[in-house]
């Protein structure tokens, strides 16, 4: 059986709107759309009292409290969000007696259990920014809280509580000291600047960049301390306002984001072949924002090669290719970093770095004889990254999922031949090996956007079909089609803590869908309804 011509004109017709609907609202919302973070929104909360919003901010710190007291994702994730909530429902104790204070004392005592609990078991920390700074400085302002309430013979702490189990500061205590140098402050710290308190305030070494500072409201606020104060910067002021939204509520880890959300949306909608074109200003806009040595993620953060090829692999997919010079300043000669300075290695930074390279060697005048001997030796090193099961994992994403979609898409499509083949089926047979019961994909459960990266891969590669994958296809999209519109998926993207940039993610979903309407030989019924999607962009 076959699918109607007029099946597949409509399932067409559908990606396409919501893909003009997605365009839609990147234009109307250029900063971009990231979910409310926990981490930032308890640090807006402890050092910018001040900013309109605040009441809203505890509440949300409340109302996102789990029931074993913590916060956040599963295992270490929690660790970073629940000593910054923990911490700011303590200092907003010690700093007045408004705003509930027996709610707040309540869940601030259930999440130091959970976290003595914790921090005494010694959970590992995920590899996500700047934990390692973090949390040394968190512990050190709550216990300094608890020795506040103890000399107060606080009612709400009557029986008291004992002071959270030290952690490793080295690194904290190494930052500390470079800044108290004088010298210029790292570009790449500006992101997590908060972890340093009062010496944050005002620092000299630091300007925000269209007021802000690493991108950060956290360390927006810490910067910026008492806007009461004469010099109060009026940009950065602006810029904490524009986080937290008309509605003065939670904010984000990062923002803005406009040139991240562009990129990774536009790149995979034309990688899937979804028909629609992008308006010229933002295309534009996009090309407009690459300078000699790359582009950043977000103002005030330095520019990494992750943005950058994903940026290059945009613009030459919607026609306006622009010469990837600009990576081989992160160029380490076995592999490429994220940035300059950076700790550890990302394989999906390098799976775009290969998109990027292999694209303008293929389809460049002087790209092959420039690029094509780095792209082959990336694609081997990429290959030797992969993990005994045939998946990939990586420092920006919680989940293997997307990480063995970055690498297979870009190995299937621009390894020298031979090269990636194999390590391509292992992945397909790992894809399917881990399909959940229901048609899902997903590291902690099943999730739209992890079912997405998995069609990618099943969809996408041009192998021949391996055992089991046009089944696992058909169970997959089924689950899509039944589940997409739902918006409770759990945040997996990684920064200070764990988020979801929300357009990226559902221009994946989309990118799967079509993919679906372009191999017929393995998506085969009349009706299509495994295409069909109730998600609308809003």
């Amino acid at each position: 059986m076959t699918s109607s011509p007029a099946a597949d004109a409509r399932d067409e017709s559908e990606v396409a709107a919501s893909a003009r609907e997605l365009l839609a609202a990147m234009t109307l919302e250029p900063a971009g759309r990231v979910t409310p973070s926990v981490y930032e929104t308890g640090r807006v909360v402890a050092d910018a009292p001040w900013l309109a919003g605040h009441d809203r901010r505890l509440r949300y710190l409340l109302d996102a409290q789990r029931a074993d007291g913590g916060w956040g994702g599963a295992g270490g994730y929690a660790v970073v969000p629940t000593v910054s909530a923990v911490e700011a429902l303590l200092g907003t104790l010690r700093g007045t007696e408004d705003s509930d204070p027996d709610v707040l004392a309540a869940a601030a005592r259930r999440g130091l259990e959970v976290l003595a609990d914790w921090l005494g078991r010694g959970t590992p920390l995920p590899d996500t920014p700047a934990a390692d700074l973090i949390v040394p400085a968190l512990v050190e302002r709550i216990n300094d809280h608890l020795a506040f309430f103890a000399t107060r013979d606080d009612r709400r702490f009557a029986d008291g509580l004992r002071a959270l189990p030290g952690v490793d500061r080295r690194r904290l205590d190494a930052v500390h000291a470079l800044v108290g140098t004088g010298r210029p402050v790292p570009q790449k710290l500006l992101h997590a600047f908060e972890v340093l308190g009062p010496v944050a305030r005002r620092h000299g070494g630091v300007s925000p960049v269209a007021g802000a500072v690493g991108a950060s409201p956290a360390a927006t606020a810490a910067w910026i301390g008492d806007p009461a104060t004469p010099g109060a910067d009026p940009e950065a002021l602006a810029y904490l306002r524009e986080a937290v939204g008309p509605l003065d509520g939670p904010v984000p880890c990062c923002t803005p984001i406009t040139v991240f959300e562009r990129a990774w949306a536009l790149s995979g909608l034309a990688r899937a072949g979804v028909p629609v074109r992008p308006a010229p200003k933002l295309v534009a806009e996009l090309a407009a924002a690459l300078g000699p040595r790359g582009v950043p993620t977000g103002p005030g953060l330095p520019a990494d090669a992750d943005t950058t090829s994903v940026t290059l692999y945009a613009l030459a997919r919607l026609g306006h290719p622009v010469d990837p010079a600009s990576l081989l300043h992160f160029d380490l000669g076995t592999h490429f970093c994220t940035w300059q300075g950076e700790d550890g290695r990302s394989v999906t930074t390098n799976a775009h770095v290969l998109e990027a390279l292999g694209w303008h060697a293929r389809h460049t005048a002087v790209g092959a004889s420039r690029y094509g001997v780095r792209a082959a030796a990336l694609a081997g090193w990429l290959g030797d990254e992969q993990q005994p099961d045939g998946s990939w994992a990586d420092r920006w994403h919680a989940s293997a999922y997307y990480a063995t979609s970055c690498v297979v898409t870009a190995l299937d499509r621009y390894a020298p031949a031979g090269v990636g083949g194999p390590a391509v089926d292992r992945a397909v047979d790992w894809l399917v090996a881990t399909q959940r019961a229901d048609g899902a994909w997903g590291r902690w459960a099943g999730t739209a956007e992890e079912t997405a990266y998995a069609l990618h891969v099943l969809l996408g590669v041009r192998r021949p079909v391996r055992p089991g994958v046009a089944e696992a296809i058909g169970r997959g999209l089924r689950h899509l089609s039944e589940v997409d519109d739902q918006q409770d998926d759990p945040p997996l993207w990684h920064d200070k803590d764990l988020y979801t940039p929300v357009l990226i993610v559902r221009a994946a979903v989309l990118a799967a869908r079509q993919l679906a309407m372009t191999r017929s030989d393995l998506v085969n019924n009349p009706d299509r309804p495994l295409l069909r999607s109730r998600t609308a962009v809003s």
